[in-house]
């Protein structure tokens, strides 16, 4: 067997050195995964792919959006690695925050702020209150869900009244959007949910928020944010936080943010979330002394 001659040997140690960067550069193309959970309209595809897509350019790396039906499901895929970033409501983030750390909040109508709709059918025009349902069938959007179901828990809660029996019937419907189609069509006498689901759906899908009527808002509530998992570094993290942020002073995503119904993205603190993560608290003493 002939000996290699030395340029070929030269170019198997220089191959050999390379190695190394070469894995690096495999693990630095892989996708960034985000969690896309009932907070936004799974329905509305054209908008997710177009923001897919504008994250790519900046990033310079392959980005894959994954749905999920519940908040559970995409905390489940964040805490396993499956996920780098979701997208996310305030309160399994305070749930979980020592795990996650926040990468941005969304701008809606100039603050990083939104309210919990009290909604009922549009043909019922005497509910002025939360507490008018008494008996009736009220849909809740996720168990996990502040707008959707920690709020309306603490009202009832705030009145005296016990969440769990004040109702004659209660059930979930896996997202903002489908709680208030239930509402619309009857399956439910009424429903809090996202007030910016609830706009940008009455924005762009009027037909359905038309067969509902918004009876009350909460106080603002520190906006969904945007959270990095256990899997997405520091640099990462930061990376995307700074193309997030950018976003607001970009030409290219001015029509992108128009779909979305938001005005950019904000730094946020966990501190903002103080208020959600003390109704959580005050329900889950309650559930410890019943």
């Amino acid at each position: 067997m002939p000996m290699p001659s030395r340029r070929q040997l030269l170019v198997y140690l220089v191959s050999l050195s390379l190695a190394p960067w070469r894995a690096l550069g495999t693990v630095e193309r892989a996708p960034v995964r985000i969690g896309i959970t009932p907070v936004f309209q799974t329905e509305r595809t054209s908008t997710i792919r177009a923001w897919r897509d504008y994250l790519e350019r900046r990033l310079e790396r392959p980005v894959s959006f994954e749905q999920s039906n519940t908040y559970r499901d995409i905390i489940n895929n964040l805490l396993a690695r499956r996920l780098d970033f979701a997208w996310i409501c305030g309160l399994p983030y305070v749930s979980n925050r020592s795990r996650l750390a926040l990468t941005a909040a969304p701008l809606y109508q100039g603050a990083p702020l939104y309210r919990s709709y009290l909604i009922v059918p549009a043909r019922d025009t005497t509910t002025e209150r939360l507490a008018d349902l008494r008996d009736k069938v009220f849909a809740y959007a996720d168990p996990d869900s502040n707008s959707g179901f920690l709020v309306p828990h603490f009202q009832l809660i705030q009145q005296g009244l016990d969440p769990d029996t004040f109702f004659r019937k209660t059930f979930f419907t896996s997202g903002h959007s489908n709680a208030i189609k239930a509402v619309g069509v009857g399956l439910a006498d009424g429903a809090h949910v996202d007030g910016y689901i609830w706009e940008t759906m009455q924005r762009f899908n009027p037909e359905i928020t038309d067969l509902t009527r918004v009876v009350t808002q909460s106080k603002p509530f520190a906006f969904p944010p945007i959270v990095a998992g256990p899997k997405a570094s520091p640099e990462l993290n930061t990376r995307m936080r700074d193309v997030l942020l950018a976003m607001g002073s970009d030409p290219d995503a001015v029509q992108l943010l128009d779909h979305l119904n938001l005005d950019g993205f904000t730094r946020i603190t966990p501190a903002a979330y103080k208020d959600i993560a003390e109704m959580a608290q005050l329900i889950e003493e309650r559930q410890h002394v019943q």
